[in-house]
């Protein structure tokens, strides 16, 4: 059980991923913080010959004095070039859309997923180019804390 509806959605996540595809090579994993509220994300990529890793914070937003949360998945990535990107989420038993910024955006990945969850096919899209992209699982964590 989470603590707030629409983060059940994260669930498919959670485990270790090798990411391929012409321009981009490496691992990802998802785990949920303590708490549950939140999926991190622990990224360690080749992307065109750069090493890029870092780590993403996945959940509802929630503001000072706020009395329920945002609408909308948020996250927000830092890695090792000083980089801060936000995004937006959209995940069902089909699909995976990663904004960025927000929904709607000319920058973002969409994804499809197999049958049986543990793969996920799909391309980057951005003004002035984009990328193939597929998620293997590898292996999953599974569960909440």
């Amino acid at each position: 059980m989470h603590p707030y509806p629409g983060l059940e959605c994260l669930e498919r996540l959670v485990g270790h991923w090798k990411v391929r595809g012409p321009e981009i090579d490496g691992e990802i994993s998802y785990e949920w913080m303590d708490g549950g509220y939140f999926l991190i994300q622990r990224f360690n990529l080749i992307h065109n010959g750069r090493n890029i890793k870092g780590i993403e914070i996945i959940g509802f937003t929630k503001d000072f004095f706020a009395e329920s949360p945002s609408e909308y998945l948020k996250s927000r990535i830092y890695d090792n070039h000083g980089s801060t990107f936000d995004y937006t989420y959209e995940v069902d038993e089909n699909s995976l859309t990663i904004w960025g910024g927000e929904i709607g955006s000319p920058a973002y990945y969409k994804g499809i997923w197999s049958k049986d969850g543990n793969t996920n096919s799909g391309r980057w899209v951005y003004p002035g180019g984009g990328y193939e992209s597929t998620m293997i699982r590898t292996n999953s964590q599974g569960g909440t804390t």
